[in-house]
């Protein structure tokens, strides 16, 4: 392989790879409302609010709320992995691409608000 085409395809690796980090497939949006529905929806409710018995006793935060959405996408993978408060930590059973998916679908949650 000649160092011409060596560059070319290290150029479509550089362009491919934030857009893969960045961009979340359809598929991955499904699975990420499955783990939604089954890690986080019993507290923080199936649009975010918090608005559930569960999530009203432990204090579960409105993803809507100016605080949750001044928080950056890597407090709150911090969050959801090492856990805060009254909130598990996830690390041990979400693998770390699975809790990305999450930050993305909750902060797709907030926009339909």
């Amino acid at each position: 392989m000649n160092c011409r085409r060596i560059r070319t395809h290290y150029g479509l690796f550089a362009v491919a790879v934030p857009f893969f980090f960045f961009a979340v497939p359809a598929w991955a949006q499904e699975d990420a409302a499955s783990l939604y529905k089954a890690k986080c929806a019993v507290c923080h409710a199936a649009d975010g609010s918090g608005n559930t018995p569960a999530g009203k006793k432990l204090g579960a935060r409105d993803f809507a709320s100016p605080e949750v959405q001044s928080e950056t996408d890597a407090q709150l993978i911090e969050i959801t992995a090492k856990g805060k408060n009254k909130m598990p930590a996830y690390a041990s059973s979400l693998k770390d691409a699975q809790i990305k998916e999450l930050i993305v679908y909750i902060r797709d949650l907030a926009k339909k608000k």
